[in-house]
């Protein structure tokens, strides 16, 4: 039994969408290939069973009881054979389908991870989530009919070559009359292409509206602001359902032709092969062979048109993939130099230093000025930063991230076990568990919940309210244990008492760590070991927090909200 997804799902060709879907079909070419041989072998189970059926007529037409024994035997194992076949091919598909849509999450969800900040930047909410709503259906879709499609190909030429050997106009009726088929269906595909690629654009474009509409409710209800979004999504979403039928409209075409073409092909096989019967040119067997065969070809035929139609499809959504997978990140790692041990990590931009063993509080004039100096520091923005002296960015991201953490409020809980969530590797004891929580002041959230922390995380952590879910990360920020941690407003979202209790329980857990804490609450403060005072983006004072506030009348200003 195969396992899905694989471990590693190789290194992407976003050259283009065509490149794309050859490299996935690449990547699973053993499965393909084995399903491609079953589906041959199913569609000429069913290809030679029309001949089978006219010997044996022909057997009956002759009082041959041997042969028509013979050929009812070919009959019957050709059955068996397209029923084994049958099976083992739609096993193959189902694999070949599940392993390309698995590899496209796989791949984009790390280039998502890779990207990071960059790609809310460079692409919307919505583009992003269709790929997982429908892209990777269409490009399973296509790797799926890849193989009823070349079965159905080797088919169509078996029963050509059958035609041509028993009669060669019938033979030639069928070897033009394909490709003028597919020539007749070719000008449907490119409007088909186009009208896809803007219903597409335009059902990504409609999710980041909802997702916008659904972050943002509470917010626009207080304001009043909800039937105008309101109003504008129900616009949109009627664009996004003009286009729909835009597309089906060429879809319905391309339905019909695979009706009427196939059709009319049969319907010239049989006229032609009923005519050389009454001649003699063909026997009764022959001819009901031919009639087989014109209705045997419906299903092949018909199948080549749906292969066009999925491998548009399929297009379609490997170039969305494409453009994923083509972004650069803003910032990007060093030349793989290791860093060992730890150090005082500099911005040199602003002058804050975070150094190992003391709880550092930053109180920023300007809160944005915190933010960008916390984005500088974990290596989220360019910059002059340097741990121990050496500049950040020679260091790989990797080793930057391991060594540095920084937890902002834009984090988000995850769905799943809430122990899984608080303990992201997995490596923490219950004591550990139990010790972050604390500092976190977050046990009675836990102690709240029947499971414990067993329970199952919602989406978003929405069962907890924005005081719980800060204190929650917090708790997940502690047990990373990382060497420099960098919280960013860590108890704007509680009440005064609890606030205290964390000031209090912080800096004993991050004892022997450099922690570096973007702040304005006096409380916070007042429990540092030093405090750093930002003006204009520069550190303007430093020192113990009530120090500053006898010192420093800007700071005063700042951490007391300009109240006495």
């Amino acid at each position: 039994m195969r396992t899905l997804p694989v471990a590693d799902p190789g290194t992407p060709d976003a050259r283009g969408p065509l490149r794309y879907l050859w490299w996935v079909a690449r990547s699973q070419a053993g499965p393909m290939l084995t399903g491609i041989t079953l589906a041959v072998l199913w569609w000429l189970g069913q290809a030679l069973v029309p001949a089978a059926l006219g010997k044996a007529i022909d057997a009956m037409a002759a009082r041959d009881a041997g042969t028509l024994l013979r050929w009812s035997a070919v009959v019957l194992g050709l059955g068996v054979v397209q029923a084994l076949a049958g099976v083992a091919r739609h096993r193959y598909a189902v694999f070949s389908w599940l392993s390309a849509a698995y590899r496209t999450v796989q791949v984009t969800v790390r280039q998502a991870a890779r990207l990071g900040a960059t790609l809310p930047k460079r692409l919307s909410t919505g583009e992003v989530v269709s790929v997982g709503n429908s892209d990777i259906a269409h490009i399973g879709n296509a790797m799926e009919i890849v193989l009823r499609g070349a079965g159905a190909g080797v088919a169509i030429v078996a029963v050509t070559v059958i035609l041509i050997a028993t009669s060669v106009p019938l033979g030639l009726v069928v070897l033009v009359g394909v490709p003028l088929m597919a020539a007749a269906v070719g000008p449907l595909l490119k409007p088909l292409h186009r009208r896809q690629h803007e219903q597409r654009d335009l059902q990504g474009d409609l999710a980041t509206r909802a997702a916008d509409i659904v972050a943002g409710l509470r917010v626009l209800r207080g304001i009043g602001g909800e039937q105008v979004f309101a109003a504008r999504y129900r616009e949109e979403s009627q664009r996004v359902r003009q286009a729909g039928v835009r597309v089906a409209s060429v879809e319905s075409l391309l339905e019909g032709a695979q009706v009427l073409l196939p059709g009319v092909l049969i319907a010239c096989v049989t006229w032609l092969g009923a005519h050389f019967a009454l001649d003699g040119r063909i026997t009764p067997g022959q001819l009901v062979a031919f009639y087989g065969y014109a209705v045997f070809l419906i299903a092949p035929l018909r199948t080549l048109t749906e292969a066009a139609d999925k491998l548009t499809k399929g297009h379609v959504a490997a170039r969305r993939v494409c453009r994923i997978l083509s972004l650069e990140p803003e910032i990007a790692g060093g030349g793989g130099r290791l860093f060992t041990g730890e150090g005082t990590l500099r911005d040199g931009e602003s002058g804050v230093e975070v150094r190992p063993g003391r709880l550092t509080a930053l109180a920023a004039a300007a809160p944005e000025d915190a933010i960008a100096i916390a984005d500088r520091l974990g290596r989220f923005a360019p910059g002059d930063v340097t741990l121990a002296g050496v500049p950040l960015a020679e260091l790989p991201l990797t080793e930057v991230r391991r060594h540095i953490l920084v937890a902002d409020n834009g984090a988000r809980l995850f769905t799943g076990r809430l122990r899984d969530e608080l303990d992201v590797r997995g490596a923490a004891t219950d004591e550990d568990v139990r010790e972050a929580l604390y500092a976190a002041c977050a046990e009675d959230i836990v102690a709240a919940l029947p499971e414990g922390l067993d329970a199952h995380v919602a989406e978003s952590g929405r069962e907890f309210s924005g005081g719980q879910q800060q204190r929650l990360r917090l708790a997940r920020a502690l047990l990373a244990d990382a060497e420099t941690l960098i919280l960013v407003e860590p108890t704007s979202a509680v009440d005064a008492h609890t606030e205290a209790r964390v000031a209090e329980r912080l800096g004993k857990a991050r004892t022997g760590r450099a922690t570096l804490v973007c702040t304005t609450s006096p409380l916070v403060l007042d429990r540092a070991d030093h405090v750093l005072y930002v003006e204009d983006g520069v550190v303007r004072a430093e020192g113990a927090h009530r120090a500053l506030l006898e010192k420093v009348p800007a700071y005063r200003s700042t951490v007391t909200r300009g109240e006495d």
